[in-house]
């Protein structure tokens, strides 16, 4: 018996630079966490990060794509990335409502790691586009949604039927909160603006400051702006979305990779 073979293959170099450049898309994220200065040196923010990330991205596409990607694969892609997009622009967070994760974490799951990070990063540019929602924020949210979709296409095989969509919406949730927990990270700096020595109550990223103090402040600062909204919001939409039209999506997107991708026995 046959069996499909990842959309978008991983040879073990490019499991290493995405690895690699996942480790730095971290490190980009949370460098207010991992910077250590003095309490009054003047710290502003590594706007250098900024112009690197996409970079960063670029390099990870182009080294997951070395071998080519197969006109029908490509042609998924693309189909896939403008379903997304156009999800996330009827939904666009309001009232909590977000629909970008469970198409994408669906997909991750049929063609793989690969084809999942290349997803989260064409769906949220395309969305981008087509919301002129294009700024500073965007390569931070095409690498984490990337993430997303990585990680379905990472979780185990061995469960069907029920279990499954049990399993993929489980996975939603925990991905929704991460995403916002990362893009909060992302811009808390910018947002609250940085601080030398804190002020007494405030939530804002101080430089100098123990490590265990502005992870608290964070936290904080995560819980009240998007936790109990946005956040929470989105986890119940995936599941919801996951739950409901999973089985029938999933079905659909198999019988597109058994004509689309070659097969090994």
């Amino acid at each position: 018996m046959s069996t499909p073979t990842a959309a978008v293959r991983l040879t073990p170099r490019s499991a290493a630079v995405l690895g690699t450049a996942s480790l730095a898309g971290l490190m980009m994220l949370g460098w207010p966490l991992l910077l250590r200065v003095g309490d009054t040196t003047r710290v502003d923010p590594p706007f250098v990060f900024l112009a690197l990330l996409p970079v960063v991205v670029a390099v990870v596409l182009a080294e997951v794509s070395e071998g080519g990607l197969d006109p029908r694969v490509l042609a998924i892609l693309g189909v896939l990335s403008a379903a997304n997009a156009l999800l996330r622009g009827l939904s666009a967070g309001t009232g909590g409502v977000e629909l970008v994760f469970f198409l994408l974490i669906l997909a991750g799951r049929v063609f793989g790691p690969g084809f999942g990070f290349a997803l989260g990063c064409t769906s949220l540019f395309a969305s981008a586009l087509m919301t002129a929602g294009v700024g500073p924020w965007l390569p931070f949210q095409m690498l984490v949604s990337a993430w997303v979709g990585m990680g379905a296409g990472l979780l185990p095989r061995r469960f069907t039927g029920r279990a499954e969509i049990a399993l993929l919406a489980a996975y939603g949730v925990v991905a929704s909160y991460a995403y916002g927990l990362l893009m909060n990270l992302s811009s808390w700096p910018f947002a609250l603006g940085i601080q030398v020595s804190g002020e007494q109550g405030s939530l804002a990223y101080v430089a100098g400051a123990p490590l265990a103090e502005n992870l608290h402040r964070f936290l904080v600062y995560t819980l009240l702006t998007s936790t109990g909204s946005f956040d929470t919001g989105r986890a119940i939409t995936t599941a919801v979305a996951i739950t409901l039209l999973g089985p029938a999506i999933l079905t659909t997107l198999r019988r597109a990779s058994r004509r689309a991708l070659v097969t090994t026995p």
